[in-house]
């Protein structure tokens, strides 16, 4: 399997800017390794069904249980992408990754003091697209409707309500707000919601940007409540959404305002990216929709609650 490796090399002015000041993200890509290699001799015991869940989808715990799905875009082991059609009579627990080094949770600091998104009035929202407090800007960019469907795996995939999501990812330029340059003022395309009595949150955002170095993907965290999502050392999950290599070509080279999108998009592969190169299938979300009405995207999490 291949372990996670972090290249700054080849990251954008902002990912340069900010890493040095990053204390978590070596940790965290160690204990994610660490994490990986001891599923995948745990896979090697359980036999052939084991290994192959373990290398198509990035890893879980539950050794018994798969999410099934077919697609028209490969990438992973098997045929995955836009068009999928996912299951969930089964499930396996999504794997752990990094926050990176832009969470807005508290954890670290922009380089003017420790920033935390959490703490602001009106961060439980539906709609992240525009600024919150004091901050007044909007991301622009392909409308995208979120829905995640937040299941236990450890009790026959049951539906987790009242639990609290954490979603953040870059604009269509590839910027963090809160942390790159020209939008450390803005704190757009972050939110909290609560998972309702069928365990979805749904958020309305733009499809993302892809930055120099990574796939295009968007970031999140579990908390067990609202109340307790105030800060990451309450989180119980942190894991990354994938997206379908068609469709992301299709957004960047017809879709206004992603032309830089696109080119960094042309020097990336799953195989290559120094998270999902080990497998993303459990990760990857399920599109529809075109560019100019927009696209809904649907993935299951399941965490062992």
């Amino acid at each position: 399997m291949q372990q996670h490796r972090h290249t700054a090399s080849t990251a954008p002015e902002h990912v340069r800017d900010d890493h040095d000041h990053d204390r978590g993200l070596a940790h965290d890509l160690a204990v994610m390794q660490q994490r990986r290699r001891a599923l995948g001799l745990l896979a090697g015991l359980a036999g052939l069904g084991g290994l192959s869940l373990m290398g198509c989808g990035g890893g879980g715990s539950d050794a018994g249980s798969t999410t099934t799905g077919s697609s028209s875009s490969s990438g992973a082991t098997g045929s995955t992408g836009s068009t999928g059609t996912a299951t969930t009579s089964s499930c396996t627990v999504i794997p752990e990754e990094t926050a990176g080094p832009y969470p807005g949770d508290g954890s670290n600091s922009n380089g003017s003091g420790v920033t935390n998104a959490l703490a602001l009035s009106g961060i439980v929202r539906s709609d992240i697209r525009g600024s919150i407090g004091t901050a007044s800007g909007t991301a622009g960019g392909v409308p995208l409707t979120l829905t995640l469907k937040l299941v236990n795996t450890g009790s026959s995939c049951a539906d987790l309500s009242g639990y609290a999501i954490y979603l953040w990812h870059c604009d269509r330029e590839g910027r963090y707000s809160l942390y790159s340059a020209s939008v450390i003022n803005e704190n757009y395309l972050r939110g909290v919601q609560s998972t309702g009595s069928d365990g979805t949150v749904s958020f309305t955002t733009i499809f993302p940007g892809c930055y120099d170095g990574r796939m295009p993907h968007m970031h999140f965290e579990v908390y067990k409540s609202a109340s307790t999502a105030t800060s990451y050392a309450n989180k119980i999950k942190t894991s990354q959404i994938a997206f379908p290599t068609d469709v992301c070509t299709t957004v960047y080279s017809t879709a206004s305002g992603y032309s830089s999108s696109l080119t960094n998009f042309n020097r990336i592969t799953f195989a290559t990216d120094n998270v999902f190169s080990d497998g993303y299938t459990t990760q990857l979300a399920t599109l529809s929709g075109d560019v100019t009405n927009g696209y809904a995207a649907t993935l299951t999490v399941g965490i062992a609650a």
